[in-house]
């Protein structure tokens, strides 16, 4: 047997739809890496991946049937362990020897060596390389081990005795090297060349495969079956755009949807699917999630984004008369929105300001309070902030907009779709004649809810959501609930990227610890406990907020030096860093920056060696070398630019001002010596130098950029 093409099948009942993709892609490369480690395939062979609702399947190209031999030195033991004191070979060297196929003739070649202090034993061998069938049997045991299974079942095989543990039940197993069947097994099964279609459509059944190479072809023309995931993804959003288009309106875009009603057929037909108008009078949201959520419907959209009264269904079968499918999903979905339409209208029976005193039953978490605790706390901060920023009236509408900000909490609504808290709270808001202020604020206090989301869309919104995320952060960090690894049960990540964002974003002239610092100050009160030397002083709050911000730094294509060199000064005004960041750019690409960047880092490390405290001021008098003079006289000269440059939040203008600077540097530690015997004339000169550090660093920590 030559090299030749591979195909690996696994047949099972419906897979869970919305880890299908994954499945797939880990059967497939698990698999192909196993071969490629075992030396059957190359490392530029090609595997294709394929996965429907019934099947995981691999093609792999050029598979040898055997492996090469390998030449390969092994271990053996000690000297003193397999040798006696005339040089023969003892019991344990031969049994060893055994092991390894070889006897005892192979002794006067074996090589000794130091491994460690200890004189060793070691044999020059060939291992035979793996037959494709063996180590094909390894790969199958190895994948299905290490599938992300996202639940085990337990199921018992048709012997009835035996049982095996696998996501479902499997049913059959192909194995073709070519056209010749390899005679492995898995999960109770023996590798055969049958596989089954299309449960309903397919022309044949069961499918007898020719070889690895006809599988495509005859799953699609004998079994009806799309066998590619990414072929029967793009397959339906190609209907999906047709299928609209024609109704001159648009599917929702959503991938999450997309690939798990790829997940749910192997021969997608896209039907055009109608409801009554009357159910247009429900919030869209709820329309779009209840279709989205319970029945894997695409929601369509006219021009101006609104809902219409028509769906598109991905449907598994294609009849020649869709007439009964049509109508069977129309009668399901009308079920739905019924239920939706009464869950609206049950809640505008009561006001949001009446469920309010029910979240006192709410638990917020079992070692703080409950939600109207919290909404207590996040009301109070909210406030403060408002006032703060555009004050008594926005703290007014911003304390309005708190107290009822978690009241749709408990609605019918959000009971039933919890994705949709706030924006609930926004129509009942809406409904009840409260102004948009206060309705928009409660539905943008979750923002941003993900990545990229859009910010609050006023400035009662941005107070109320900045509360929120702050309470969250301080609350958890305070009990001790940080994230680790990938464990983030919380979203605190999400919660501090919001924060910064909004700072950033809104321009927002708050500083992040007075901020930590209130939301502290808040809670401690409300618990009764007052701030004390055992409170949580929360610096590791501030240190993980300025992770997550270097972090989205390093996404907008700031690099890593510039990042240290602004976030090392723990700027507390985040609305500052762009500005701070451009300046570092813009200072970088100075023909003096090298230098200036390597002066500072000396003077940076020359201070952190003095011993004692450095004075603030310098005496002229005790700088005798014309030198530091210079350098004394272009600090004082320069000290009011860089103040008027500072005090306007022009960096860029204060750094470069700085170039001035390389030549007197340069001079100083040409010519003067700071560390010297004299003790008023050495601490007078670091004085000097801490004067220079602190004008050069007022923007960011310019030894950050220099080149180690």
């Amino acid at each position: 047997m030559m090299a030749q093409n591979l195909l690996v099948e696994l047949l099972v009942e419906e897979l869970p739809p919305k880890s299908l993709k994954q499945l797939g892609h880990s059967f497939a490369q698990l698999l192909t890496t196993s071969l490629e480690v075992q030396g059957l395939i190359t490392q530029d062979a090609t595997a294709t991946s394929y996965a429907t609702p019934r099947r995981l399947a691999v093609h792999i190209s050029n598979v040898a049937a055997q492996a090469a031999d390998k030449a390969v030195t092994q271990k053996l033991m000690p000297v003193a362990v397999g040798l006696d004191a005339q040089g023969h070979p003892t019991p344990p060297l031969l049994k060893k020897l055994a092991s390894f196929g070889v006897d005892a003739t192979v002794v006067p070649q074996l090589k000794r060596a130091l491994d460690g202090k200890t004189e060793t034993l070691f044999l020059d061998n060939i291992v035979k390389g793996t037959s494709l069938t063996d180590g094909l049997q390894k790969a199958l045991q190895e994948t299905i081990s290490q599938l992300p299974i996202p639940k085990v079942m337990t199921y018992q095989l048709a012997d009835g005795w035996s049982s095996v543990n696998f996501v479902r039940p499997a049913h059959a197993l192909v194995a073709l090297h070519g056209a010749d069947i390899l005679p492995v097994n898995i999960l109770g099964l023996q590798a055969g060349r049958e596989t089954q279609g299309h449960r309903f459509e397919a022309r044949v059944n069961p499918i007898i495969l020719h070889n690895a190479d006809s599988y495509v072809q005859q799953l699609i023309t004998e079994g009806a079956v799309v066998v590619s995931f990414a072929e029967r993804r793009t397959e339906i959003v190609r209907q999906l755009a047709l299928a609209a288009t024609k109704e001159n309106l648009t599917p929702i875009d959503d991938d999450a949807l997309l690939d798990e009603v790829t997940a749910l057929v192997e021969h997608p037909n896209v039907l055009v699917c109608k409801f009554e108008a009357e159910f247009l009078q429900v919030p869209q949201e709820c329309l779009i999630l209840t279709m989205k959520a319970n029945q894997k419907y695409f929601p369509l959209l006219d021009a101006q984004e609104k809902l219409a009264n028509k769906f598109l269904l991905v449907s598994n079968i294609r009849p020649t008369d869709p007439t009964q499918v049509i109508a069977g999903n129309e009668r399901v979905v009308r079920s739905r929105l019924a239920d939706a339409k009464f869950f609206f209208d049950q809640d505008r029976k009561k006001t949001l300001a009446s469920r309010v005193p029910e979240l006192d039953k709410v638990v917020y978490h079992n070692k703080l309070g409950t939600q109207k605790w919290r909404m207590n706390i996040v009301r109070n901060i909210a406030t403060m902030i408002g006032a703060q920023l555009g004050g008594d009236t926005l703290g007014d509408q911003v304390f309005e907009a708190a107290a009822l900000a978690k009241g749709d909490l408990l609605t019918d609504m959000v009971g039933e779709f919890p994705e949709l808290q706030g924006i609930m709270g926004r129509y009942y808001a809406q409904h009840e004649g409260l102004s948009d202020d206060i309705a928009f604020a409660i539905e943008d206090h979750y923002k941003p809810r993900f990545s990229g989301d859009t910010l609050p869309r006023n400035l009662v919104g941005v107070c109320l959501a900045l509360a929120d995320k702050l309470e969250t952060l301080v609350n958890m960090f305070g009990i001790g609930e940080i994230p680790t690894g990938d464990k983030d049960p919380f979203a605190l990540r999400r919660h501090a990227l919001g924060v910064i964002r909004i700072l950033i974003e809104k321009n927002l002239p708050l500083q992040l610890n007075e901020l930590i610092d209130l939301v502290k100050n808040e809670i401690y009160d409300s618990l009764g406990l007052g701030i004390s030397e055992s409170t949580p002083d929360l610096r590791d709050l501030q240190v993980f907020v300025y992770e997550r911000l270097a972090s989205n730094l390093r996404e907008q294509g700031y690099i890593a030096q510039e990042i240290d060199a602004v976030l090392s000064l723990n700027p507390q005004n985040l609305t500052d860093i762009p500005r701070r960041l451009a300046a570092v750019r813009a200072f970088a690409a100075l023909p003096e920056a090298i230098s200036l960047a390597a002066a500072n880092k000396r003077v940076g490390n020359i201070l952190k060696k003095s011993e004692g405290s450095i004075h603030d001021e310098v005496n002229i008098e005790l700088l005798p070398e014309e030198a530091e003079l210079a350098l004394h006289q272009t600090l004082t000269t320069l000290l009011p630019e860089t103040e008027k440059a500072f005090a306007a939040g022009d960096y860029i203008a204060l750094l470069q001002t700085l170039a001035k600077l390389k030549s007197p540097i340069d001079a100083f530690f040409d010519q003067v010596m700071v560390n010297v015997e004299d003790e008023s004339l050495r601490n007078n000169r670091l004085a000097l130098l801490k004067q220079l550090q602190q004008t050069m660093n007022r923007v960011a920590d310019l030894s950050k950029l220099a080149v180690s």
